[in-house]
């Protein structure tokens, strides 16, 4: 279970990628954020967020149209 939940749904590229920066900023290292996304690019997008930033992307599903990522603050 994540230890923070944010709700991007219906928000297109850069927006979710923003919101989670954001989030991750305030969270300790080693907290997790699950991030859900209907933009289909937020895939690609968060795989490529977690790359360049050095946060640990655990988890990446649909659940019924619905994008969810799990990332791991690691900064």
């Amino acid at each position: 279970m994540a230890d923070q939940v944010l709700d991007t749904k219906g928000l297109n590229c850069p927006l979710p990628i923003l919101k989670a920066k954001k989030a991750l900023k305030g969270m300790p290292s080693g907290a997790t954020l699950e991030i859900q996304a209907t933009d289909p690019g937020s895939v690609a997008d968060f795989e490529a967020f977690c790359r360049t930033t050095g946060n640990e992307l655990l988890e990446s599903k649909t659940e019924d149209g619905v994008y969810v990522f799990l990332i791991k603050h690691t900064a």
